[in-house]
């Protein structure tokens, strides 16, 4: 992968924390190789100074793409697309489970702040059936600190992911301050975000599929909004990583090559400005040094949890 460095020169003070946002193709459905590769990518981008590593929405074992491309996939009686639901739930996470033991070895063995998006299975009892998409953050010791399931799985989506809760909507504390994420279109509730500003998060993670046009402004205002730095994390995949079960459109097999989701992987700062720009058809991983001492700088315009709260107008509670 290219080095992108966005900072250099003399030794980051006690405020800059660096940061990797992992842009990658994840080998799709197939738990085993996927995670293998998650930690390979973990130990690359601490080998480049990271104390932070973020990667894409579901990317373990990749996002569900063949909904929106494959024809019949969102029918709940498509026999392949049964068959390609039953190889995901095989291939998901358990949490606590192997793979999540692996990658939290991983993120101490590094001693790194990991925040990955998974497919989430039940195991045994109420829900066996179904699947979440969920984000977890570890700590650099290795634990989990939060797991957030996705509160609303959008159009076809539905036919994947049951519906997450509140109980992951705040930022937790990091040796490298206070860290949140949201997925997707929960970028575009109003009362998610408000949820997770509230939590005095310092560095959130946005995770995407892949990051275009409208996912880059969504990001970028979560970052003024909330007076954060955001990493907005999508992923590469082409036309060959569709699973084979279902059909494939014809122009993707005449160009198996062809993205589907071409990354636009970004950091954003507590201004709304650019840190890292987006990075766009390639694997990637993207390094900055963010300086946790602008978020105070920045507060004194706009803070939507503090001076420019109304709670006298306006009551806000979560269900968790």
């Amino acid at each position: 992968m290219a080095r992108r460095t966005v900072r250099r020169g003399k030794a980051a003070p006690s405020s800059v924390v660096r940061v990797a946002a992992v842009q990658a193709a994840p080998v799709l459905l197939d738990l085993e190789a996927t995670t293998a590769k998650a930690v390979d990518l973990i130990a690359r981008a601490a080998a480049r100074g990271a104390r932070l590593v973020a990667m894409g929405e579901s990317w373990l074992p990749g996002y569900p793409a063949w909904l929106d491309l494959c024809p019949g996939s969102a029918y709940w009686n498509h026999p392949p697309a049964k068959k390609v639901f039953a190889r995901l739930m095989a291939n998901s996470v358990r949490i606590p489970g192997p793979e999540t033991a692996r990658l939290g070895r991983a993120a101490r063995a590094h001693g790194v702040v990991l925040v990955i998006g998974v497919h989430e299975r039940v195991e045994g009892g109420p829900g066996h059936g179904t699947l979440f998409n969920t984000q977890i953050v570890f700590g650099p010791d290795g634990t989990i600190l939060s797991r957030h399931r996705k509160l609303m799985p959008t159009f076809a989506e539905r036919l994947i992911w049951g519906q997450g809760d509140g109980s992951g909507l705040d930022a937790v504390p990091t040796p490298i301050g206070r860290v949140g994420s949201l997925i997707c279109w929960e970028h575009w509730m109003p009362l998610a975000r408000q949820a997770v500003h509230r939590s005095g998060e310092q560095i959130h993670v946005a995770a995407w599929p892949s990051v275009h046009d409208l996912h880059q402004m969504a990001s970028r205002h979560y970052a003024f909004e909330g007076r954060c730095f955001v990493l907005a994390v999508g992923q590469i995949l082409r036309g060959r990583d569709l699973p084979k079960e279902m059909e494939i459109p014809a122009d993707l097999k005449r160009t198996p090559d062809r993205l589907i989701y071409n990354g636009g992987t970004a950091i954003y700062g507590p201004d709304g400005g650019v840190v890292a720009p987006p990075v766009f058809d390639r694997e990637e991983i993207v390094v900055a040094d963010l300086d946790l001492s602008r978020i105070a700088e920045e507060a004194m315009a706009l803070d939507v949890t503090g001076h420019y709260d109304r709670p006298d107008v306006f009551e806000f509670r979560v269900r968790a």
